[in-house]
C-alpha cells in the first residue's frame, strides 16, 4: 500500500510538472510571437497581457447588457423590452410594480390619450378583420390579426425556428412572411397564412439561371395566400442579402435554387423592375399568373418613390395598385448588413409611416392599398402608435425572435447563434424546442392583440382599428409633448 501510495504522488507530481512545463512552452512561445508580429501595436508592447484587450472588448456587448446598462439604455432592444416579450411569450402576464422605469420625459416617448369614460366591456367589440385584395384579385384573403410575422428566410433562421413559428402562428391566427429565401416545407407545418417573399434574387420562384419562373409562381399559388416583392428591406437599404457559404446547406440550396455551400448573395434590385411603371406591370402580371394578392416591401428615403407610384396610378388606374405596402424602417436589422447602412440609411417607421399613408390618402388610394407597419414595433404601444398613424397592420421579425428565445447575441450572421435561432449548427438547434416555443410565439401574438385592444379600450374606442392620429402624443422636450395629429396633420 505504501508503495502503491509513493508511487501515486510521483505519477500526479509528474504530470504537474508536465503540465506546468506546457504552460510555460505556451507563454513562451506566445511571448515571442507578439513580440514578432507587426499587426497589433498593443501585442508589441504588452506581449501576452495584451489579449485581455481583445477579450474584454469581445465580451464587452454581453457583460454590458446584463451588469451594467440600465433597463431602458440598450440598443438595438433594452432589457424592459426583452423582458416583457419573454413574459408574455411564457404566458406569466405583463404586469409590473412600482411604477415604470421608463422616462416619460423623454423625447419620442408615445403617451396616449385616456378618455375620461373608456368603454366598459360590454360595450367592447373585437378587432375587426380585413380583406386583402378583394375586388383587385381572384382569391384574396381574410386578414384577422393586426400583429403578424414579418419575413425571415429559411436560411437566415434555423429549421425548429421556422417550424415553431408557423405552428405559433397557425394557432394564433396571424400571417408568416417567408422572406427572400423562398418557401420550405417547415412553413407549411402550421397551416397558418403565407407571404411568400420575392426578393432580387428571386430566391424559390427562379429558373436556373436566375430569371422569374412563371411555373414555380403558379405551383407556389396553390400553399400561399399573397406575394410580397421587396425592393428594400430597412436592415440594409440598396444592398441586397448576403447568407454565408456556411448556412448555404444542401436543402437550403435546393429550396433557393442556387448552388450548395458558396455565398448566396441578392442582386442591390430587382435587375427587371427600373421604374414605378416597370414596378406595377409586374404586380398585376403576378396578381393574374396566381390569382393572389400582391404587394411591395420597401424602405424610404424621402417622399419621392411613393409620390412616383401615386402618380402612375391615377394615370393607370387604381386595378393596378399593389394590393397592400410593407413599410420597413430603417431601425431594422433581423439579417446581416453592412453597418453604415444599419446606421444611417433611410427613415425610421416614426417618419416613414405617417409620410406614406400621408401620400396614399392624398391620392384617394388608403382604402384600395392595405398598409403594413415594420420596424421595432416589438411592443403594444409601439404597435398601437403605427395604427393610430394610419397602418392596416403591424409586421415583426425582432420580437417574435424573442418569443423563439433569442437573448440579443448579436451572432446573427455567424452561424453560432447561442439559442438555436439563427444557426444551423445541429448541436446548438436542440436547445430550441419546436413544441415548447410555438406556444410561445402563439402567446405573444394574442398578448400583443391583447394589450392593443387594451390601449383602445382606454382611449375610448371599441376596438383598435378605431384608433386615429389624435389618440397619441409625443414627447418633443422634456415636459411637454404634441398630439400626432397636430404633427402630422395627414391630408
Amino acid at each position: 500500500m505504501v508503495a502503491m501510495s509513493w508511487v501515486a504522488g510521483v505519477l500526479t507530481q509528474s504530470v504537474g510538472v508536465l503540465i506546468g512545463l506546457l504552460a510555460a512552452l505556451f507563454l513562451i512561445g506566445l511571448l515571442i510571437y507578439d513580440l514578432a508580429q507587426r499587426r497589433h501595436s498593443v501585442l508589441r508592447n504588452f506581449p501576452i497581457i495584451g489579449h485581455l484587450r481583445y477579450w474584454f472588448e469581445q465580451l464587452g456587448e454581453y457583460f454590458r447588457q446584463y451588469f451594467f446598462a440600465g433597463d431602458r439604455e440598450e440598443l438595438p432592444f433594452n432589457r424592459a423590452t426583452r423582458a416583457w416579450v419573454y413574459r408574455e411569450a411564457k404566458n406569466e402576464g405583463g404586469a409590473i410594480g412600482f411604477g415604470s422605469t421608463n422616462d416619460r420625459r423623454e423625447p419620442g416617448t408615445l403617451l396616449f390619450v385616456n378618455h375620461p369614460f373608456p368603454v366598459l366591456e360590454e360595450d367592447r367589440l373585437p378587432t375587426p378583420p380585413l380583406m386583402i385584395g378583394e375586388g383587385a384579385c381572384a382569391d384574396p384573403f381574410l386578414a384577422r390579426s393586426v400583429v403578424n410575422i414579418s419575413g425571415m428566410s429559411f436560411g437566415a433562421i434555423s429549421r425548429p425556428a421556422i417550424q415553431a413559428l408557423s405552428r405559433g402562428a397557425g394557432q394564433a391566427g396571424c400571417w408568416m412572411d417567408t422572406g427572400e429565401g423562398g418557401l420550405s416545407p417547415y412553413h407549411l407545418e402550421g397551416g397558418c397564412d403565407l407571404i411568400m417573399q420575392i426578393g432580387t434574387a428571386k430566391y424559390g420562384v427562379r429558373n436556373p439561371d436566375g430569371s422569374f419562373s412563371a411555373e414555380r409562381a403558379r405551383e407556389l399559388a396553390r400553399s400561399v395566400s399573397a406575394f410580397e416583392i421587396k425592393l428594400s428591406q430597412g436592415a440594409k437599404p440598396g444592398k441586397g442579402g448576403v447568407l454565408p457559404a456556411a448556412k448555404v446547406t444542401a436543402e437550403i440550396a435546393r429550396i433557393r435554387g442556387i448552388p450548395e455551400g458558396r455565398d448566396s448573395i441578392s442582386p442591390n434590385r430587382h435587375p427587371d423592375i427600373a421604374n414605378v411603371d416597370q414596378l406595377l406591370d409586374r404586380v398585376c402580371g403576378l396578381r393574374d399568373l396566381t390569382g393572389k394578392p400582391v404587394g411591395v416591401k420597401t424602405a424610404l428615403g424621402d417622399d419621392s418613390f411613393l409620390t412616383d407610384l401615386c402618380e402612375a396610378l391615377v394615370r393607370r388606374g387604381a386595378q393596378d395598385a399593389p394590393d397592400f405596402l410593407t413599410i420597413d424602417g430603417g431601425e431594422g436589422g433581423t439579417g446581416a448588413a453592412p453597418q453604415t447602412l444599419m446606421d444611417h440609411m433611410s427613415l425610421p417607421i416614426a417618419e416613414a409611416l405617417p409620410m406614406a399613408v400621408d401620400i396614399l390618402r392624398g391620392a384617394s388610394l388608403k382604402e384600395r392599398i392595405r398598409v403594413i407597419a415594420s420596424g421595432k414595433l416589438v411592443t403594444p404601444a409601439r404597435a398601437a402608435w403605427a395604427l393610430c398613424t394610419g397602418a392596416d397592420f403591424v409586421h415583426s421579425a425582432r420580437g417574435f425572435m424573442f418569443a423563439l428565445g433569442c437573448i440579443q447575441a448579436m451572432r446573427c450572421h455567424t452561424n453560432t447563434c447561442p439559442t438555436g435561432v439563427a444557426t444551423h449548427n445541429r448541436r446548438l438547434q436542440r436547445g430550441l424546442v419546436v413544441e415548447d416555443k410555438a406556444t410561445r410565439v402563439a402567446n405573444y401574438v394574442r398578448a400583443l392583440n391583447r394589450d392593443i385592444d387594451m390601449i383602445a379600450h382606454s382611449c375610448g374606442q371599441r376596438h383598435a382599428r378605431e384608433l386615429n392620429r389624435s389618440h397619441v402624443r409625443i414627447v418633443e422636450t422634456a415636459g411637454r409633448s404634441v398630439p400626432l395629429n397636430i404633427l402630422y396633420p395627414g391630408a
